[in-house]
């Protein structure tokens, strides 16, 4: 009975919205702390610094623990790959910061800000869109690559005598197309071979309009599909849980009256 008790106290402290903005709050002033390291400072505010972060990791730990009690069991806990995300980075958080190993364990701290991603539901939303959603832009990126293939050995063939810094050849010629697509001083590269080839302007118009508008939308448009998917998915899971017929309380309640129904039944047949 007490640790069914401490169970749902616990459940009641890790969905507070009251604690999880204290979390939120911890987890920004942890990314503060991190960075006041990197300025020149007082050796008062340095030791300062230190205990706060000491402060900061155990509170992690506690709130951890929190999550821990609050779910129904090392399974239940384990099964959401956020909880395993903030085990790792707060695990990593404990590397000491002494000697040599200061800066691993500074840069081990600077992963705390991403604990931010599974405190905020929105973030989550993103993150798991952005996941679900490799698959399909893998596909895009590996035809993508094609194309850049296909004109860097075609530019290659065509520039390298006028330019072999520029388009020696493929590996060469695929980072200069790179450079085109996100119009880095493109013009300047397109004009050098104009003074050669005239018509080498369709060249880098039907790159970038392969690249930069074609294959950019398709990215977007896989990132959008999967978001709104996500959206619904939340949506519909929110509305489930809203209209559960009945609460914990009300089983509960209909629960006594049926054992007092069948203590009346009982008491009539004697």
């Amino acid at each position: 009975m007490m640790l069914s008790q401490l169970h749902e106290l616990f459940q009641r402290i890790d969905k507070s919205k009251i604690f999880q903005s204290f979390v939120i709050v911890v987890i920004i002033i942890s990314a503060l702390t991190v960075g006041a390291h990197t300025y020149s400072l007082h050796p008062t505010v340095e030791f300062f610094l230190h205990w706060m972060d000491i402060g900061i990791t155990v509170f992690f730990l506690i709130e951890l623990i929190i999550r821990y009690i609050a779910s129904k069991g090392i399974k239940d806990f384990f099964s959401k790959g956020w909880n395993i995300f903030d085990l790792i980075v707060v695990v990593g958080s404990l590397y000491p910061a002494a000697g040599s190993s200061v800066f691993i364990a500074r840069l081990l701290r600077i992963f705390r800000v991403l604990r931010l991603v599974s405190m905020v539901p929105e973030l989550r939303l993103l993150v798991n869109s952005l996941l679900k959603a490799i698959p399909q832009m893998g596909y895009i990126a590996l035809l993508m690559f094609v194309i850049f293939y296909i004109y860097a050995a075609t530019g290659s063939m065509l520039f390298s005598e006028i330019n072999p810094v520029l388009w020696g050849d493929v590996s060469i010629s695929m980072l200069t197309l790179f450079r085109v697509a996100t119009f880095e001083d493109w013009t300047d590269v397109m004009y050098e071979t104009m003074a050669v080839y005239k018509l080498s302007w369709i060249y880098y118009l039907t790159f970038i309009f392969l690249t930069a508008f074609v294959f950019l939308n398709m990215m977007v448009g896989a990132i959008l599909e999967v978001m709104s998917e996500e959206h619904r998915n939340a949506r519909e899971e929110q509305t489930n849980i809203n209209d559960m017929p009945a609460t914990q309380g009300q089983i509960n309640e209909l629960k006594t009256q049926l054992s007092e129904l069948k203590t009346l039944l009982s008491e009539r047949k004697m």
